[in-house]
């Protein structure tokens, strides 16, 4: 199943987490181009400064919002110290809530009901806080689905690196191959859910592993791509946008397909490529895909 075209965080191809309680980082971030920023507030963000983190909320998203950006946190597990980071978050008024840790429907309707209240609380439109679970066990993948369906809130669900590795009992390498399988597995769960699949962050700092981190995401299918290095934004947009040259395969896959029907056949060949249904519908997406994504690059000031 294709992310729904009216899911409000189908063109965010970057999530970009930053430690909630630096200001100059917060701010800072909206020097790149991240469609979606993240105040940290669990593991990058130390217990006894989050209460300072929670203070500075409202500010740093405010500004976010202003400039066109989607304005996230990631808030603790209900278990430890999350409920008291959402009471004081949801009054900064967070267009995404996301949870660490998550591993149950239960965990979700329980959010769910705390983001209920708090939008009455904070006069917040209802329903319109979204919600995104940050899957981080081999429990939490294998409930994929059913955590998805937990509330009408999840538009879609982050895999995580570190603490999967940490799951999995497995060796962290560079190459990242201690990780193909949940992420294909959780890709899987979340096409079948019908919710974006963000995928797991690349948590080390050159350029060169990040590419081949990101054309292994791409292949499979990935369009989102959790982010901790600043300079991995551009790395990661660059793959999850559409090229020209891409945008015009397309529009002649689609122009020889729809010739064809018109003539009877139920399928074409373009550059080698023989075009039939499936096909077709994957170009007219990516077609599609690649002209929204023109338009919030326009808004920004920025290019394809």
């Amino acid at each position: 199943m294709a992310v729904s075209k009216d899911n409000p965080l189908a063109l965010c191809r970057t999530f970009l987490f930053i430690p909630g309680a630096d200001q100059a980082a917060l701010l800072d971030a909206l020097n790149g181009d991240g469609d979606v920023l993240v105040q940290e507030l669990e593991d990058f963000t130390p217990p006894e400064r989050r209460a300072e983190a929670r203070q500075i909320a409202a500010g740093v998203m405010q500004h976010w919002r202003e400039c066109g950006r989607i304005a996230s946190v990631r808030i603790n597990p209900f278990e430890t110290c999350g409920l008291e980071d959402l009471e004081a978050v949801m009054a900064a008024r967070p267009q995404v809530v996301m949870m660490s840790k998550v591993e149950s429907r239960e965990q979700m309707a329980l959010l769910d009901w705390h983001i209920t209240r708090l939008e009455g609380q904070y006069g917040i439109t209802p329903g319109s806080t979204l919600i995104v679970p940050n899957i981080e066990t081999a429990l939490g993948v294998v409930r994929a689905i059913e955590i998805a369906h937990a509330t009408p809130r999840i538009k879609a669900m982050l895999v995580a690196t570190e603490d999967m590795v940490a799951d999995l009992g497995a060796g962290r390498s560079r190459a990242g191959t201690e990780l193909f399988y949940p992420r294909s597995r959780f890709l899987l769960e979340c096409a079948a859910a019908g919710v974006l699949a963000i995928d797991s962050p690349y948590t080390f700092a050159d350029d060169e592993g990040a590419e081949a981190d990101m054309q292994f995401a791409r292949s499979i299918g990935y369009q989102a791509k959790g982010v901790v290095n600043p300079a991995h934004v551009a790395v990661a947009n660059r793959y999850l946008t559409p090229t020209a040259a891409e945008a015009e395969l397309a529009q002649r896959q689609i122009d020889a397909f729809e010739h064809a029907t018109r003539s009877g056949s139920v399928r074409a060949e373009v550059d080698g490529l023989v075009v039939e249904v499936p096909s077709y519908l994957q170009s007219r997406r990516l077609l599609e895909r690649y002209r929204q994504l023109l338009q919030v690059q326009a808004s920004r000031g920025t290019q394809v």
